[in-house]
């Protein structure tokens, strides 16, 4: 019982750590968000703000598969060890399936023998939402596509140094990039 209590409280420290480290809102106009973009070949090109995206569901039902459809617009999940970048190891960017925001870099990526995508931390936190998630009887916190609010996964406070963090997120969510 106490051990359970310690746990408990171990949790709700890491995850309020961390989330003081990912900026849940950015400071912009209504209508648009600040990410930090990246060129096709990786390179940073600048910090700025760019138009939310935002679609009617049917928009979105045309743009993307069923299971693209299902996780970023639904908050699903793909089943463990299915989508197409869990065990990919070449060097890329991963970016939203549904904007194009470059989300996480291959550089960050680790086997966290989960079935799904990990990484230790986001290209840029700029480009990402995290906000608290209770769905499914469970505490965890949800990351989205911060220009246009699509569900990519979850971290938690379980993942390798530096940060301590594993994202893991969906295949359906992202479209991998190769890099030279």
């Amino acid at each position: 019982m106490v051990a359970a209590a310690g746990g408990a409280a171990f949790w709700a420290l890491r995850r309020a750590a961390h989330l003081d480290l990912l900026p849940v809102s950015a400071a912009s106009a209504p209508g648009t968000v600040t990410i930090v973009e990246f060129a096709a070949d990786g390179r940073k090109t600048g910090k700025g703000p760019v138009a939310r995206i935002v679609k009617s569901d049917a928009e979105w039902k045309r743009q993307l598969s069923p299971v693209s459809y299902e996780v970023t617009r639904h908050a699903g999940t793909e089943r463990a060890y299915t989508g197409a970048t869990w065990n990919l190891h070449e060097r890329g960017i991963f970016r939203c399936i549904c904007c194009d925001t470059a989300l996480f870099s291959s550089e960050t990526k680790f086997e966290s023998g989960t079935g799904w995508p990990s990484f230790w931390q986001p290209i840029a936190r700029e480009n990402i939402a995290v906000a608290s998630d209770s769905s499914q009887g469970m505490e965890r916190d949800a990351v989205s596509c911060r220009r246009c609010d699509a569900h990519q996964g979850h971290v938690f406070p379980d993942g390798p140094p530096p940060t301590g963090l594993r994202y893991c997120m969906n295949s359906a969510a992202m479209r991998f990039v190769k890099l030279g």
